[in-house]
């Protein structure tokens, strides 16, 4: 192909088709995945306000779970709006550069949520295995250097990978057989080996989430160990129950990844509209339900939110005097 050739390709845009096979029942598809969008919105932003609100949450636990929310917002927000515009408008059409800077926040905000469950697991072995020096240990400004540091993580090992399939040329079809752009179904309309690339994202990704995993598995194995060790069964239930919330977002997250990721990878016989429904839900689901497990799960949080909503309730409703 000619250089003019290839330049051309990057001006063209790409055409998502939303959920192959199902494309009749898009209207219906897009009803879950709207109400999913509309309550991640609403339970991240609550929880942002009742931690900024509440002077009592201003602790790196609930710094690293406004990180979190962050996260989630960020995610939603760059999928679930052009998903709904397929679904809703069939608006399949996508710049060239929109589709990898969508790609690019996906990517680069999974290896950010890696890094921030990482720190929250170290937050979690300081408070329970080393208490006294908790505080010397994880200050506010330390908390906000590390979310930092996850985020120039991500970013800047998901930038090289850009660099690389951004140069790729991609002269098939433009037609993207999922309701975003995703990696794999990308690479595969290039016309050129995309090897190189291949072998970055398996090592990036195989070096990010195995340490971080090994990391995390340790980090809980020295806090279970703690915990059994405590004299008193109600203060080991306490501490069962703060990290339990915690097991929860990092099983959600790995699990559904793995599981993504794998049935992108290898097909399993599964139905192609299954890949990418699983792809949906991994990167919609978990930023709902991560709000409801925290405010379940954690006392302060619940107070926070009640404590917000009696605040807006007095705004809407004044006593009368």
């Amino acid at each position: 192909m000619s250089t003019t050739n290839q330049s051309n390709t990057k001006t063209l845009p790409f055409l998502l088709t939303g959920i192959p096979g199902l494309e009749a029942l898009h209207m219906w598809i897009s009803i879950p995945f709207c109400c999913i969008y509309i309550m991640t919105l609403l339970g991240n932003s609550t929880v942002l306000l009742a931690v900024r609100l509440d002077k009592s949450l201003h602790e790196p636990m609930y710094y690293f779970i406004c990180m979190l929310a962050v996260i989630d917002l960020t995610f939603s927000t760059a999928v679930v709006p052009k998903m709904l515009g397929v679904f809703w408008f069939d608006s399949s059409e996508i710049g060239f550069e929109a589709c990898f800077i969508q790609m690019f926040f996906i990517h680069t905000f999974t290896a950010v949520e890696s890094g921030v469950l990482l720190a929250m697991s170290f937050d979690r072995y300081i408070a329970i295995c080393n208490p006294l020096r908790y505080n010397n240990i994880l200050t506010s400004s330390r908390t906000v250097q590390i979310g930092l540091l996850s985020l120039a993580r991500g970013a800047g090992v998901m930038t090289p990978l850009m660099c690389l399939l951004t140069s790729l040329p991609y002269c098939k079809t433009r037609v993207i057989p999922h309701s975003y752009c995703e990696h794999m179904a990308v690479v595969e309309l290039a016309c050129a080996d995309p090897s190189v690339s291949d072998l970055y994202s398996l090592i990036v990704a195989t070096l990010l989430v195995g340490a971080d995993s090994v990391f995390i598995t340790f980090s809980y194995v020295m806090i279970l160990r703690t915990v059994l060790r405590l004299p008193s069964q109600e203060a080991r239930l306490k501490a069962l129950r703060t990290c339990g919330s915690h097991v929860s977002i990092i099983l959600l997250f790995y699990i559904g990844g793995l599981l993504s990721m794998y049935l992108q990878m290898f097909s399993f016989g599964s139905a192609p509209h299954v890949q990418v429904l699983v792809a949906d839900l991994y990167l919609t689901v978990p930023p709902v339900l991560n709000p409801i497990i925290y405010g379940v799960k954690m006392k302060q949080i619940q107070e926070g939110i009640f404590k917000l909503l009696a605040a807006v309730g007095r705004t809407w409703y004044p006593t009368s005097q």
